[in-house]
């Protein structure tokens, strides 16, 4: 808008300078109108250059948007690959977490019926014998869901690390553009000040005021007031855990129900209770890197060299031309490409890999 404004002013100033009066004036006051339309009208043209001037930087903020936004587009569709399952496998967790505590109700319902039928003398022994069965088939069924249930934890836990690894990666990947667009953002506005004082100096005061606004732009300043005002929590959700049922859900004297439920299972020795816990290991690499924006590897630097580097986390390979690596591989760097895959060689396979899976050693 400011690059056709100062267009449209430069081409009024020309207009205005080529209509201008005072042919009819003689001498010096003649020489001074002359004088007066030649600057009106070289006034216009410096107006007219820096419209120019200012369209090109436009364009080549547009090409830098363009790229970040294929960019970020690319490693969305990743996260959004990643998240369907674990929003799946989460949905049929919680469904078998309910079958178990159903069963676990129906076993303990049994078991309180054999009870109850086992002290009258009048029972036949057979309607014993009938309640006495179906408690040991809801306690059978009680251990085969709990069974199910643990693992689908265990196959949770599993999905949800291989989630958090790709989704600190690819903070990390949008903090790196975040980082280059308000340097670059930076820049354009230190250059567009620069050139609107050469054109007035007369307002070079105004813009001095922004130039001095502008020394005090820090990248990092303005990452962390972003991570400040948008924050959810200070760290990745907690795991979902196995909750025993007897441990939440007790009614009566537990010692009592424990006793009825031995002397109603089938002798099975080396038989123990099973007990499930999922923790969260916060610590995935065993390694403390700072994450800043001088450790962060530029993804236009050129190799000159083969560079070797250290792999930060486990990656298995998508497509024919990815290379896995595990957690500690190393790896020489033949290419590093501009949308943060670089080509490596581990032994005698080659292939792509994420760059911001690996450090330099």
């Amino acid at each position: 808008m400011r690059a056709v404004a100062e267009e449209k002013f430069g081409k009024e100033l020309v207009a205005i300078a080529r209509r201008a009066g005072g042919q009819t004036e003689i001498s010096t006051l003649r020489a001074s109108f002359d004088r007066l339309k030649v600057e009106i009208e070289n006034t216009g043209n410096l107006h007219i250059q820096i419209s120019g001037m200012m369209k090109e930087e436009v364009q080549k903020i547009e090409a830098f948007r363009e790229h970040q936004r294929e960019q970020k587009k690319k490693f969305e569709e990743i996260i959004e690959k990643v998240q369907k399952p674990i929003e799946a496998l989460y949905k049929r967790t919680m469904e078998s977490k309910k079958s178990y505590e159903q069963r676990c109700r129906e076993a303990d319902e049994a078991e309180q019926a054999v009870e109850k039928k086992s002290h009258p003398v009048s029972t036949p022994p057979k309607q014993t014998e009938k309640f006495m069965n179906r408690a040991r088939f809801c306690r059978q069924a009680a251990r085969i869901a709990e069974k199910q249930y643990m693992w689908h934890i265990g196959q949770l836990e599993n999905i949800r690390k291989d989630w958090e690894s790709t989704y600190r990666s690819t903070c990390e990947v949008f903090q790196q553009q975040e980082i280059d667009r308000i340097s670059i953002l930076r820049c354009v506005l230190w250059d567009h000040c620069n050139q609107l004082s050469m054109q007035c100096i007369r307002d070079d005061e105004c813009y001095e005021e922004v130039r001095k606004v502008l020394e005090h732009c820090d990248i990092t300043t303005d990452n962390n007031y972003f991570i400040q005002t948008k924050k959810t929590c200070c760290s990745p959700p907690n795991p979902v855990q196995f909750q025993r049922y007897y441990n939440t859900q007790t009614n009566g004297n537990a010692s009592d129900l424990a006793a009825n439920r031995l002397s109603l299972q089938p002798e099975s020795p080396g038989f123990n209770s099973l007990s499930f816990s999922v923790a969260l290991s916060c610590d995935l690499t065993g390694v403390d890197i700072p994450i800043s924006g001088a450790n962060v590897p530029s993804l236009e630097d050129s190799v000159p060299d083969e560079e070797q580097y250290k792999a930060l986390y486990d990656y298995t390979a998508q497509d024919p031309d990815e290379l896995s690596i595990t957690q500690g591989d190393l790896l020489v760097i033949t290419e590093k490409g501009e949308d943060g895959w670089w080509t490596a060689r581990h032994g005698d396979s080659t292939g792509l890999v994420p760059g911001t899976y690996l450090i330099k050693i």
